[in-house]
């Protein structure tokens, strides 16, 4: 092993503060004694059963028995908060944040610079652990240096915005965050995170349960074994319905593990994109009409009353339906736009790691993402964003740092180890394929945080691909599609744009969706 890599081992190994962090911070009081009261109300002809009254061994049997049989409502309503840091970005992507069902607010590394030493260390010894240990310092320092090349290109693009900031020094900070966004795209998936992450006990369950699946199932079963044992310390109640995770080769992923196609698969997928980022592949064909006939269900009247044209503009046009002129999302407790929910649409997608973490927080807008190690091949694999393009020595750097990225991985394989291991090698550019389906209204909000230009440029860029294919189509609801402040000008919401001192510096809402251009 070389000095530099048993320097790296010695300090991000051995330091103590390099292991995962997880600590309970706020939690529903009486959490268990919770889930009997509310399962033993349902039955009460005496009111609320409070739970300050539930004794927990006498009603065990009770909550078992509810458990067993899938009634799990009732262990919905306690909530946990944890403090997780230490944890990858492939473990949060895979695992914490593949499903609906909970919150987070973590570190940003669009808007905070990545310190030298964050990242995941798999179990590795020997040779295999200096090559891993050197990929990361080389990516980190291409980090590094790509922040320094971008901030050129990056201070171009941001005064054809603001011509009025030229030779501010004011404005440096946001400019160099243009370029942190940029050049993390290098970052491997194995760097830290830090986040707050709730969740409900039903949550923490299931977790429990599925610790072995999926792409980081060492680290996730470290990370969900302490959540579980904060749980168990703050109430030991839950030992009661707490089950044995599943065996992984309860899965189904488990029988095409290194099953070696994936190059296969990548060619015939990015075939089938046609050249779009996001190729729309399904939809409801009758949705307009489905959509007309529920307004005018929802309001009580004949279609000789109300066409199809104007009873769709009465759902999805602000102007006429004011709800959409909202900051807070209120579709969902809204009459009219609930008949969003009847369109939905199916797309092929093409996004970077960093990009699809970002598109997998539209939780309402549900995918099926890959097994990440079955994706690998041995040639370099990875989006290059647009503002690299524009600096050659940013781009030779990029391109070199990713050749180097993939050359190590190629090396950890070839030495024996697991590609799920040698995956946290993978860099933020490696390109997640898969399929996504959104009904209208959910769609509707995603598209309008997305379209904002605040948004990160490669997300913008699949939204705006989804939009122009929607509007060819189904043209009566892809013309609302639009982001917050061209909704809120039609609603007559001001001011226009709701960022404040965040504004893009565009006044976009004067602008069409086919005029929309941008690089950062």
């Amino acid at each position: 092993m070389s000095e530099e890599a048993v320097r790296l081992q010695d300090k991000y190994i051995v330091d103590p503060a390099h292991a995962p962090g997880v600590k309970l911070v706020k939690a529903f009081s009486n959490a268990f004694k919770n889930v009997i009261a509310t399962a033993r109300t349902c039955y009460s002809s005496k009111g609320i059963i409070e739970d300050e009254t539930v004794d927990v061994e006498k009603y065990a049997d009770l909550a078992r028995s509810i458990y067993d049989a899938g009634h799990h409502t009732t262990f919905q309503h306690a909530a946990f908060q944890f403090e997780l840091s230490n944890v990858s970005r492939q473990f949060l992507w895979s695992f914490l944040h593949s499903h609906p069902f909970y919150n987070s607010e973590q570190v940003s590394q669009r808007y905070v610079e990545v310190k030298e030493g964050n990242f995941f260390i798999p179990s590795l010894k020997g040779e295999a652990l200096d090559i891993y240990l050197k990929a990361v310092a080389r990516q980190h320092e291409a980090y590094r240096q790509l922040v320094d090349l971008l901030a050129k290109p990056a201070a171009d693009e941001y005064f054809k915005r603001f011509p009025r900031r030229i030779g501010d020094k004011r404005f440096s900070g946001e400019i160099k965050k243009k370029a942190q966004e940029i050049a993390r795209y290098v970052l491997p998936v194995a760097t830290f995170s830090y986040l707050y992450h709730t969740v409900s006990g039903l949550t923490l369950l299931r977790y429990a349960k599925m610790q072995n699946a999926g792409d980081t199932s060492p680290e996730q079963r470290r990370v969900v074994s302490m959540m579980v044992d904060e749980l168990l310390k703050f109430d030991p109640n839950y030992r009661i319905v707490l089950e044995e995770p599943l065996d992984e080769k309860s899965f189904v992923e488990y029988e095409y593990r290194n099953s070696g196609v994936g190059s296969k698969f990548i060619e015939e997928f990015d075939k089938d994109l046609e050249g779009h980022t996001s190729r729309l592949v399904d939809y409801k064909s009758n949705s307009q009409k489905v959509i007309a006939d529920a307004v005018r269900e929802v309001l009580g009247v004949t279609s000789a009353e109300l066409s199809d044209s104007e009873a769709i503009d009465i759902a999805i046009n602000p102007a006429r339906n004011k709800v959409l002129g909202n900051s807070i999302v209120l579709t969902t407790h809204d009459k009219i736009s609930r008949v969003l929910y009847h369109a939905s649409y199916t797309f092929k997608k093409k996004l970077s790691h960093t990009a699809d973490s970002q598109d997998q927080r539209h939780r309402m807008t549900p995918a099926s993402r890959p097994i990440i190690a079955e994706h690998l091949r041995e040639d370099p694999d990875y989006i290059m964003p647009a503002l690299v393009r524009m600096e050659n020595e940013a781009e030779s750097l990029y391109s070199e740092t990713m050749k180097f990225t993939w050359d190590s991985i190629n090396k950890l394989v070839s030495l024996g180890v697991d590609k799920e291991s040698a995956a946290y090698l993978l860099p933020n550019a490696f390109p997640i394929r898969f399929t996504e389906s959104a009904d209208l209204l959910n769609l509707h909000h995603k598209i309008e945080m997305r379209l904002c230009y605040n948004a990160q440029e490669e997300i913008w860029r699949a939204s705006l691909d989804e939009v122009e294919q929607i509007k060819k189509i189904h043209p009566g609801l892809g013309s609302y599609l639009l982001p917050p402040c061209s909704i809120r000008l039609l609603a007559g919401t001001k001011p226009f744009c709701p960022e404040g001192k965040r504004y893009c510096g565009v006044p976009v809402w004067k602008l069409d969706t086919s005029e929309y251009d941008r690089t950062i």
